[in-house]
Parts: C-alpha cells; sequence; structure tokens
C-alpha cells in the first residue's frame, strides 16, 4: 500500500509540476528542464541580478534559488538573491526573456544574455549577433513595437506564432 501511495504522490506531483512548465513554457523564455523544485529555469540559469551589477553575466547557483511566476532563477550570491526578491520585477528580461526582436515580428525566441541590452532600467535580450545588431539600428522602433505586439502574444503558445 505505502508503494502505490508513494506512486501515486510522485505521479501528481509530476503531472501538477508538467502543467506548471506547460504554462511558463507559453510566457517565459525557460529551459528544456526542470529545477530541483519542479519548475522551469529562467535565464538558462544566469543571474538576472548580475546583468544589472556586474560587468559580465554571472551563472547562478541552485543554492541560491527564487521562483517568481512560476519560474527558476538561479544567483550568484545570496545577496543578489536578496536584491532579486525585492523587486523581481526590475531585474527580469522584458517579453518573459524572449528575444525583443523576435516579438516585435511576432515571435518568440531564445533570448541569449550574451547580447543583451538595458534601455531605462529595463533588460531586453536577443537571439543572436546578427539579430542585435539589427536592432542597434533602430533601438526605439524595435522597443516600442516588441511592446505594442507582446501585449498580442504573450499566451500564445510558441508554437503557434
Amino acid at each position: 500500500m505505502t508503494r502505490i501511495f508513494t506512486f501515486t504522490a510522485l505521479t501528481t506531483a509530476l503531472t501538477l509540476a508538467l502543467a506548471a512548465a506547460a504554462l511558463a513554457d507559453d510566457e517565459y523564455n525557460v529551459s528544456n528542464s526542470l529545477t530541483l523544485t519542479g519548475q522551469p529555469l529562467g535565464m538558462h540559469g544566469v543571474d538576472p541580478v548580475s546583468m544589472f551589477e556586474a560587468d559580465n553575466p554571472e551563472m547562478g547557483n541552485a543554492t541560491y534559488t527564487s521562483t517568481h511566476d512560476g519560474v527558476d532563477y538561479y544567483f550568484a550570491s545570496q545577496a543578489a538573491q536578496a536584491t532579486f526578491e525585492a523587486d523581481p520585477a526590475a531585474h527580469l528580461p522584458q517579453f518573459g526573456g524572449f528575444c525583443a526582436f523576435g516579438v516585435y515580428v511576432g515571435k518568440k525566441l531564445d533570448g541569449d544574455v550574451r547580447y543583451a541590452d538595458i534601455v531605462d532600467n529595463k533588460l531586453y535580450l536577443f537571439v543572436n549577433e546578427d539579430i542585435f545588431k539589427k536592432y542597434l539600428e533602430d533601438k526605439e522602433t524595435v522597443i516600442q513595437g516588441a511592446h505594442a505586439k507582446w501585449t498580442d502574444i504573450h499566451h500564445t503558445p510558441v508554437g503557434s506564432l
């Protein structure tokens, strides 16, 4: 009986975790696997606070994990985690971490921290160097257009765009 209960409990937990991951996939750019908490991982494990405070993005450590809107974020230190928890919205990338230029053209493309820009204290990620260069040609138009388009595609599954 204990084995059946344990199996049922594990099955239920896994189902709930996968359901949360499915929802997060539609609105946040997350890694294809789950963290130890059962949540998807945001920003590919890069510390979002480091994007604003360090010279180079820092990889986070699972020891310092915070969950926001069903997505886990890793931090390089306890101090960075505390900074994030005080104001998550101030440190999260725009458009759920998807490529800002991709959103501008109506797509949800992977956002890569190597190609990032901070404008008006907001973090924007881009899929690759070529797209980042294209964005730099007319930043204001891309950012304004992406914000306008995001309201239409925010809740649309990636595969439907």
